[in-house]
């Protein structure tokens, strides 16, 4: 019997990948996706991506898509308590899984699978472990197309914001950034590749600098989702 899963979704490669990976496993239906949106500002939490772009990303995957409004500025135990109000009702409706994008931090993942424990639901990981140099090869390889929408400048040139997520980026970063940005040097937004029936379409907005981090707006546009 297959598990039901839902799919943490922070519209990045990573959880594009992720996604990908899932639907090659024949123990595994992904029933839906899940996001946190910072409700001050409509826009995904760290990534900044529009919540319009979102919807499009989750249609173009032909995914139900369900929101986890979150306040800004949000405490820990703020988010723990949205995230276990989610994690009851998502119990309630059947799901046996959560599914994470998380590579390799072992904290990341013990807080997850400290947070779930009890609740009926298991954590799952389906890109553990790999190699990251590798990953972002596989994934560029693999047709996943994706651009950077936030940047720590403190670990890489600003001016890499905004630039496709491809083999001339990967050449193009400093010695000791992890290519996939697992230690939050960069967050991108995945638009087109193998897990989306089409190319969502976006433009590129102004580039700010806010709260010592970089980003790119990523604008809705005509054609494709």
């Amino acid at each position: 019997m297959t598990q039901k899963t839902l799919l943490s979704w922070s519209t990045g490669k990573d959880s594009a990948w992720a996604l990908h990976q899932l639907r090659r496993d024949p123990d595994v239906e992904v029933v839906g996706l899940f996001s946190t949106v910072n409700e001050a500002f409509d826009r995904v939490a760290m990534h900044g991506v529009r919540v319009e772009l979102l919807r499009r990303q989750a249609a173009s995957a032909g995914l139900p898509l369900q929101l986890i409004r979150i306040p800004h500025p949000c405490s820990d135990a703020e988010y723990a308590q949205a995230m276990d109000t989610f994690t009851a009702q998502a119990r309630r409706d059947g799901v046996d899984r959560f599914a994470f994008g998380d590579l390799f931090l072992e904290d990341i993942r013990r807080y997850r699978e400290q947070r779930l424990h009890g609740s009926g639901i298991e954590p799952l990981f389906p890109l553990w472990g790999l190699p990251t140099a590798e990953l972002a090869a596989a994934m560029v390889d693999g047709g996943l197309q994706a651009v950077l929408t936030c940047v720590d400048p403190r670990r890489m040139p600003a001016a890499l914001c905004g630039r496709r997520f491809d083999a001339t980026l990967l050449a193009e970063l400093p010695a000791g950034v992890d290519p996939c940005g697992e230690y939050g040097e960069f967050h991108s937004f995945a638009f087109a590749g193998p897990m989306f029936r089409e190319p969502v379409a976006l433009t590129l907005g102004a580039t700010v600098e806010r709260d010592g981090f970089v980003f790119t707006d990523l604008l809705p546009a005509a054609g494709g989702c």
